[in-house]
């Protein structure tokens, strides 16, 4: 599918000024932590998490011109690889110096459970010299911009708490540093249960390669049995909420307050899937996901 998306892009587009229409801003910000918050936090509320390709049997192309074709001008939205791909390049335009770092994702395992894959991919940034992640690419919940210093923590709008901890020696299987969450569970896609601090993920600062993400990419689209290839996932931001799709059933939170509902058909779960998460599929493309 990587040429179908391409081919949406104008052969005289200003990518920039594509992107930040997308998002909803008008003009681009400034190089600094006020303007990677708002940049970051336009892209997660206008750009869903999702992976319907996937279910459809589609393989994600990490190709520049197939990530922007179907972010930007497809009206659809992808997961971390694709996401902070072009969260990246456009930091870059903006002139931000960054660069991309692998992590493994701890949400919703137990805490003795081994070692999980690399399979989550961000931003790291560098503003005068301060090391800060940024991430528009986790499904889980909205993780915001933090400085990467040992207990840094940052609050969202829904009311939830990130910290990010230097956790392990350099070298160690389960990274460097840990991000955590503290907050409303119902502001999550439903992996967070149990209360106070939770693991979202952890890293080191290793080099990443374009080969180490092509990897981490394709075991993401491909391994049998995991929530990637067996479900129906979406996630976006809201204005002071999340909310998050498994399937047919939809969890939204606002304004404090956590609603559970299923959706009744396949109209419903398309139109919904378009006005709420920013994803734009046809009627074929539902029908082929066999959700109902």
């Amino acid at each position: 599918m990587s040429a179908p998306y391409a081919s949406l892009i104008p052969a005289d587009a200003d990518r920039l000024s594509l992107y930040l229409a997308r998002i909803g801003l008008a003009a681009p910000v400034e190089p600094a932590a006020e303007g990677l918050a708002i940049l970051q936090r336009a892209h997660r509320m206008n750009i869903g998490f999702e992976n319907m390709d996937v279910m459809l049997g589609r393989a994600i192309s990490l190709d520049p011109d197939a990530i922007f074709g179907k972010l930007v001008m497809g009206a659809r939205g992808g997961y971390c690889f694709e996401q902070n791909w072009l969260f990246g390049t456009m930091l870059s335009r903006m002139g931000f110096a960054n660069r991309p770092l692998l992590a493994r994702v701890w949400l919703g395992l137990a805490e003795d459970a081994p070692a999980s894959p690399l399979t989550h991919t961000f931003r790291l940034v560098d503003l005068d010299g301060e090391a800060w992640i940024a991430d528009a690419g986790f499904g889980g919940s909205y993780v915001p911009p933090i400085p990467l210093a040992d207990g840094a923590t940052v609050q969202t709008n829904d009311g939830a708490k990130h910290r990010i901890t230097r956790h392990s020696a350099p070298g160690s299987l389960a990274g460097e540093w840990l991000v955590e969450r503290m907050g409303p569970a119902a502001a999550t896609d439903g992996r967070a249960t149990a209360p106070g601090w939770q693991k979202q993920y952890s890293f080191n600062l290793n080099e990443v390669a374009p080969i180490d993400l092509e990897l981490s990419n394709h075991w993401t689209f491909t391994k049998p049995e995991t929530r990637f290839t067996t479900a129906w996932i979406a996630s976006i931001v809201l204005e002071d909420g999340f909310a998050a799709l498994n399937g047919r059933r939809l969890t939204m939170y606002a304004g404090g307050r956590g609603d559970v509902m299923e959706i009744a058909n396949a109209q419903d779960w398309r139109a919904m899937l378009a006005d709420l998460f920013r994803v734009e599929l046809s009627e074929d493309e539902v029908a082929g996901l066999k959700v109902f």
